[in-house]
């Protein structure tokens, strides 16, 4: 405990999932918390968003750990509005330390029958977002003369080309080469940036029957269950997919002291999926 203390950390795709165990985690050790979340739905993608519920969960959640958390219903598209948010959270916490890219969507398509505006969102948000969120925060880690950590939630699919995930896979390679233009770029100042790779996480995003169906071989109705299978032929260790707090771990360590060398890396939090 106690890692993070005095630390503040923004986190992007708060509300639920992998973005609400990092915050959560993060204040755990210590930080508190600058969150933000769409918290709307995308006519292009198949499942549903979080929503303000789910943030105001995520912020009951943080709260309870007795620290401090500003969170917002955000675009991470919306460069006006990130860096509104990230000056709000300068004012009423008096410094940045942490910057959790997290917000992500996934919508399985062949190559072909990915439409713009499919592209658009998943590129948007995905990447275009990352580097929105980072860009509007690091003028305010620059300004505390302290250094920090940028922590960019990357994929597997950022070092492997998974078939039917064209936008997700684009978006999550040019996560990992934001990777290392910041710490080649920002090394200097003490900012570290360095990306984690996660494989198959136990979120909403995953556990839909459009991922079922095609990880049972293409059946549409097929279960949870049925899929399993299919889930952990993508990993060397035997399990279908890894838990949010899996991540979450790793992102703890990367923005603490105990990596204070460590620039520009990929860690794969994968179950041994790039391995494989």
């Amino acid at each position: 405990m106690g890692r993070l203390n005095g630390k503040v950390a923004l986190v992007s795709g708060a509300a639920r999932g992998q973005g609400r165990s990092h915050a959560i985690r993060l204040a755990q050790e210590g930080a508190d918390i600058v969150a933000f979340d769409l918290c709307e739905d995308f006519s292009t993608v198949g499942y549903g968003m979080a929503t303000e519920a789910d943030l105001n969960e995520t912020v009951l959640a943080v709260e309870a750990l007795d620290r401090r958390i500003l969170a917002e219903k955000m675009d991470v598209r919306d460069s006006v509005g990130v860096r509104r948010l990230v000056e709000s959270a300068s004012a009423a916490f008096g410094r940045l330390d942490i910057v959790v890219a997290n917000a992500g969507i996934l919508q399985i398509a062949p190559f072909t029958e990915v439409s713009d505006e499919l592209w658009d969102d998943v590129i948007g948000t995905n990447l275009t977002g990352v580097f929105k969120t980072v860009r509007a925060a690091l003028p305010v880690i620059l300004e505390g003369g302290r250094g920090g950590a940028v922590v960019l939630i990357a994929s597997t699919a950022g070092v492997k080309g998974h078939a039917n995930t064209a936008p997700y896979s684009a978006a999550k390679h040019g996560v990992v080469a934001l990777t290392r233009v910041l710490a080649n770029e920002y090394g200097q100042h003490w900012i570290r940036t360095n990306a984690v790779l996660p494989t198959t996480v136990g979120t909403d995003m995953v556990h839909t029957q459009a991922i079922y169906a095609l990880m049972s071989g293409g059946d549409p109705n097929a279960t949870q269950a049925q899929a399993v299978a299919g889930f952990s032929t993508l990993n060397s260790l035997p399990v279908p997919w890894i838990e949010p707090i899996d991540v979450s771990n790793a992102v703890v360590w990367l923005a603490s002291d105990e990596s204070r060398y460590v620039n520009g890396a990929l860690i794969a939090v994968d179950a041994g999926c790039t391995a494989k």
